[in-house]
Parts: structure tokens; C-alpha cells; sequence
């Protein structure tokens, strides 16, 4: 019998990632049920690891005895110190643009705005950048794994491709000259951030 996974997320383009990630391992990954009806914790951690954990121990209690995955992920950006960091789906909310993040909504374009506001000053060298995503597994509010993942590269001046979600028009692979947005999915996992923390994640798993 196929591993299922239960994942604590109502991102479209996050499941998909996941679904992609697992299909290599005959792991089945599917969208905690539910999810909309249970009221989102409050994720007040300074780091993902943290974020990540508060969530797989919260939503691990809707589904006895499932085994449920939550992450947290985002961009650092090392010329902003780091940010936004565990802030990158609320970086233009945190500055007022925008409402708090929602599914249907415009959020990431405004967040790919703010962070080229942010770096209009900065030269092409020093615009370096990573990728950061940990994942939690836990089973009845009780953590049983962790892992993580990250990927390098740099922030454009402009957006490139159409694929993805978040920033990944701006982030930018230099070793591929592509951005995270121009590459068809299989790719994309197979280096990305959250690609590489799924595939460190499964094996602790028994997958």
C-alpha cells in the first residue's frame, strides 16, 4: 500500500510541487481534509523551521492517525539581510500594498513589485538569493520528522517565464540562464527548494 500524506496547505501551486516531488517515491499526497473549515494557526515564528512545526503539530490533530506534512518556505535575499524571509508571502501586506495574502488574488505580483523596489538600487552581482523550505512531518500533534531544502541564485530586474508561482519569475539560475518560472515542472523539482526537502523528507519516512 502507497505512503499518503495529509498536506496542510490551500496553495494550488505548493500541492502541485508536492504531488510532482512524491510521484517518484509512490507517495501519495493529498490536501488536508477539511482544511478551509479549521481555523489557520497563527504562524508567529522567526523561522521556518518553527512555522513549520507549529502547523504539522496543529493540523496533525484534525486527522488522527494520519501522517500530515506542513512547510514553510520562502526567499532570502542576502543585500535585504535575509528578508523577506518567513515574511515573503506577506512582503507587500507588510508594507501596505496589499491585503493579507489570499489564493485569488494578486499577491505575488505585488510581492515581486515590492521586492524589486526594494533592490532597484542593488548591481546585478550583489542581487544573490535563496530559496529556503522546511518541512515537518507529524502524526497526532507529535513531530516525527524534519527536512529541508534550498536552492542559489540571483534576483532579476525584470520578471522572466510564466510557469511557477511566488517569485520565481525574478529568481534567477544562473547555471541554466533560466528562472524558476521557464522550467517545466519535472525540472523545477528536481531543483528546487521544496523538490530537494520532499526528497529528503520521504526516505525518513520509509517512502
Amino acid at each position: 500500500m502507497a505512503l499518503r500524506l495529509y498536506v496542510a496547505t490551500s496553495s494550488q501551486g505548493k500541492l502541485r510541487d508536492f504531488r510532482t516531488a512524491a510521484q517518484a517515491h509512490s507517495v501519495a499526497i493529498e490536501p488536508l481534509p477539511a482544511l478551509k473549515t479549521i481555523p489557520a494557526p497563527e504562524e508567529d515564528g522567526a523561522t521556518f523551521h518553527a512555522n513549520a512545526t507549529l502547523k504539522a503539530v496543529f493540523y496533525s490533530s484534525f486527522a488522527p492517525g494520519e501522517l500530515v506534512l506542513a512547510d514553510d518556505s520562502g526567499l532570502e535575499v542576502d543585500a535585504l539581510l535575509g528578508a523577506p524571509g518567513v515574511r515573503s508571502a506577506r512582503f507587500a501586506a507588510d508594507a501596505g500594498l496589499v491585503d493579507l495574502p489570499g489564493a485569488d488574488d494578486n499577491t505575488d505580483v505585488w510581492n515581486n513589485i515590492m521586492l524589486l523596489q526594494k533592490l532597484a538600487d542593488v548591481p546585478a552581482a550583489r542581487r544573490t538569493a535563496h530559496y529556503r523550505c522546511v518541512l515537518v512531518a507529524a502524526r497526532d500533534g507529535k513531530v516525527l520528522h524534519t527536512a529541508e531544502g534550498s536552492v542559489n541564485g540571483l534576483i532579476l530586474e525584470a520578471p522572466r517565464g510564466t510557469g511557477g508561482f511566488g517569485y520565481d519569475p525574478l529568481f534567477y539560475l544562473p547555471e541554466l540562464d533560466l528562472t524558476m518560472a521557464e522550467l517545466d515542472l519535472e525540472t523545477k523539482l528536481s531543483l528546487s527548494h521544496r523538490g530537494r526537502a520532499v526528497a529528503a523528507l520521504l526516505p525518513m519516512l520509509g517512502a
